[in-house]
């Protein structure tokens, strides 16, 4: 299994516009039968995303998919315009495989 995870860095001001952009990803991608969320850290570092949506994918060929998630190519290109307006800089995309602990594996003594 494979996590994408969208970070994006905007202004406080914009925060509540960016959570309706990123919970209609979530939405999007929940109807695709995808297992999304939204992720609001708590804490961040110097230069850390203000907002996070995440996707699990069962295979990479999935991510392309993604790009075309949340409706008609007219609409998506849209509202993807409507939140770039309010982002300070491009998401920052990070691509994971979730490993699997092997079955008997325990902590080593």
């Amino acid at each position: 299994m494979y996590l994408a995870r969208f970070s994006y860095d905007l202004l406080p001001v914009n925060r509540d516009r960016a959570l309706q952009f990123i919970q209609r990803e979530v939405q999007a991608a929940q109807q695709k039968g995808l297992n999304a969320r939204l992720l609001v850290p708590l804490t961040r570092g110097d230069g850390g995303a203000a907002l996070q949506f995440e996707v699990e994918l069962t295979s990479l060929d999935d991510l392309e998919g993604l790009r075309h998630r949340a409706g008609p190519a007219e609409d998506t290109r849209e509202w993807m315009r409507a939140f770039s307006e309010i982002l300070l800089r491009p998401p920052a995309v990070e691509i994971l495989r979730v490993q699997e602990a092997e079955a008997g594996a325990g902590p080593a003594a």
